[in-house]
């Protein structure tokens, strides 16, 4: 996974970073009286037990991960006695501070050694949970790419446990609000709305009220972007609801940013104005820079719409100050976009654009989305002003019109030239879909040859032959080398074309069963029917589609069974839709059949039942049902007598009525 580092030389941001660090971390020592002797009697007899159950840790110190300076001690004390659970959380906690306190590198620092020692000890509890921290870092820092690529490993990871324990639950919410949270970045709303839902679901069950606030206020936000002011107002404000349930002074400076950015939209700028500053107020004594940038940018956005323009620019500047000294780039996105609209309404049209083109190439790197409506137009304003006299000496209206014919001209043909490229395109692609489906085709009808043409069943064939020329029983020998002959050439056809009549394809099954029953001393009972509403000669089915399932009935279901061994092959129609064909033998059944094939030395993968599937898989594909096949294992007092295939292959045309 790619790291990113934002501070390569000493500067003033950097300063402040370090001051946080030494303010609230004191990595390099801590003082054994600042901790006090209840918490240290609880930390020497949790680690004698050293839990690996993530579940087990966040309970014990639910109450005190926030304390730098407990969870600081909890970590010394796990490295020295080489407890890797207990330094992965405490690690996580730490940077989960270092995040709200702004201090993005330290924070991917600190969870990027959690989630390496959580690696080291196995615990996916504890590597799911240092990639959703590092997955919201990222975010925070709006690097998309690296964010959802951490919470999408997350996610992936947790869900390869079963059974899923609860602890893995909440996880996988935090990774799908996460992503849901990206996409929202990149605009893609309906597939962030989906995302919420499930991790709002998960949430409802773990009846986690945090959980449960992030998600309504998200879902808000995105139905907002979608237009629906009052279904977001609705889930503001039921995300405020549980934020005061859970006392929450974060949740609550998000809320009511958000509903009075409503307020803002609606045009009731004067409602919104004590709801930004009490956002504003609570932001600042959270101390989370993201929040209060964010506020100062609404705060900026009201004075704007209410002409307070010098008020307006104050609070945006503060905004754009705090973004760019903690690198928020979305943030940073926004006040340059509402310091051109400021511009625009004081008519400095040039400044304007100047902050739209630093808004559109600092939104580019987030969304990397093209919007150059807005910059055209101011564009438009700025050049107008430059090119006001060269329009006024124009010489006649004939002109202006010759302009705009020429401009339409071209346009025009761009247009065309666009068009003509992307039907090109869908052509090429129809083209290749076209000839890959025809590779598939040709590949399966091979792979279906070399399994019906298996040289174990010709050499068996042969050799049973052979022994009736030994025994001097030419008839018999005559009788089975016409039959094998017959079948080979039937074979031999019917791999040359795609589909045959039913009426061939169980002809050709006569054909095999009889060169198959010589081998068993002619044993096996055979026998076909066929519903008299049902004309095999007018249906099309794939060829040599029923001899893999004869053959299994055969070899794995009668070659092992001693006394009556019978085979019954039925066609008829149960659905205006199919011909159906029933395949039943009374053999020993497919558990005593892995059995006896787990026993033998020698085991032969069978491709043929795969093979046949995929091919009536593409046969299907050119009608409205599709294919069915269903294996249903016989029994009698309890004891497996046998199996019965049944296959529903999807016809046209398949009824004959009689007279």
């Amino acid at each position: 996974m790619k790291r990113y580092f934002y501070f390569s030389k000493m500067s003033l941001k950097k300063i402040i970073a370090l001051l946080l660090i030494l303010l609230y971390f004191p990595f390099t020592s801590i003082s054994q009286n600042e901790i006090d002797s209840k918490f240290k009697s609880e930390i020497n007899n949790f680690l004698i037990d050293k839990t690996p159950i993530y579940k087990v840790l966040d309970s014990t110190f639910s109450n005190v991960k926030n304390d730098t300076l407990k969870m600081q001690f909890l970590l010394i004390k796990s490295r020295e006695t080489n407890y890797l659970e207990g330094q992965s959380y405490s690690l996580n906690m730490l940077g989960e501070n270092y995040r709200n306190l702004s201090i993005y590198d330290k924070a991917i620092e600190t969870h990027q050694e959690a989630l390496d020692i959580a690696k080291e000890a196995k615990n996916i509890d504890l590597q799911v949970v240092s990639l959703n921290m590092l997955g919201v870092v990222y975010r925070r820092l709006d690097v998309i790419r690296t964010a959802l690529d951490y919470h999408k490993e997350a996610l992936d990871l947790a869900e390869t446990v079963k059974p899923i324990t609860l602890e893995l639950k909440h996880s996988i919410a935090i990774s799908q609000n996460s992503m849901g949270n990206i996409y929202l970045a990149l605009k893609q709303y309906d597939l962030a709305l989906e995302l919420f839902y499930k991790s709002l679901e998960i949430e409802k069950e773990l009846d986690n009220k945090l959980g449960l606030a992030i998600n309504y206020h998200n879902i808000g936000y995105a139905q907002e972007a979608k237009g629906n002011i009052d279904v977001a107002l609705l889930n503001y404000e039921t995300s405020l609801k549980y934020n005061n349930e859970i006392n929450s002074d974060i949740g609550r400076v998000i809320c009511y940013n958000s509903i009075g950015k409503l307020d803002i939209l609606k045009g009731d700028y004067k409602e919104a104005l004590p709801v930004i500053e009490n956002a504003l107020e609570r932001a600042k004594i959270t101390n989370d820079q993201y929040y209060i940038s964010l506020s100062y940018a609404n705060l900026g956005l009201i004075n704007l719409k209410l002409n307070n323009f010098n008020d307006a620019e104050n609070n945006l500047n503060e905004a754009l100050n705090i973004a760019k000294k903690f690198n928020l780039k979305s943030q940073e996105s926004e006040a340059y976009k509402y310091l051109s609209q400021l511009n625009e309404q004081l008519a400095n049209y040039k400044t304007a654009l100047q902050f739209y083109q630093l808004y559109v190439d600092l939104d580019k790197t987030i969304t990397n989305e093209k919007n150059f409506q807005y910059v055209s137009d101011l564009i438009l304003k700025y050049e107008s002003e430059k090119k006001n006299n060269q329009i006024k000496a124009l010489a006649s209206e004939n002109e202006i019109v010759k302009l705009k014919l020429i401009q339409n001209r071209k346009i025009l043909l761009l247009s065309l030239l666009g068009g003509i490229l992307i039907v090109g395109f869908f052509v090429i692609l129809q083209r290749q879909h076209r000839l890959k489906n025809e590779k598939k085709i040709v590949t399966l009808e091979q792979e279906m040859l070399r399994n019906q043409m298996n040289p174990h069943f010709i050499f068996n064939s042969l050799n049973s032959i052979k022994l009736y020329i030994i025994n001097n029983e030419k008839e018999n020998a005559v009788y089975y080398l016409n039959k094998f002959s017959k079948l080979i050439r039937k074979i031999l056809i019917a791999s040359t074309e795609k589909e045959i009549s039913l009426q061939d394809e169980l002809d050709t099954m006569d054909l095999y069963m009889n060169i198959e029953n010589m081998r068993f001393s002619n044993e096996i009972n055979y026998k076909t029917s066929i519903e008299t509403d049902v004309n095999p000669s007018i249906i099309k089915v794939p060829s040599l589609i029923l001899q893999p399932f004869l053959e299994n009935a055969l070899w794995h279901g009668l070659s092992s069974k001693t006394g009556e061994k019978n085979i019954y092959l039925d066609v008829n129609q149960k659905n205006p839709g199919y011909i159906t064909i029933t395949i039943t033998d009374n053999g020993v059944g497919r558990s005593v059949s892995e059995k006896i094939k787990e026993q033998k030395k020698l085991k032969r993968k069978s491709v043929g039942i795969d093979i046949t599937k995929a091919r009536l898989e593409n046969f299907s594909k050119d009608f409205i049902n599709d294919y069915k096949i269903e294996i249903i294992d016989l029994f009698e007092n309890e004891n497996p007598s046998g199996t019965k295939v049944i296959v529903n292959i999807p016809i046209k045309t398949f009824v004959l009525k009689t007279a």
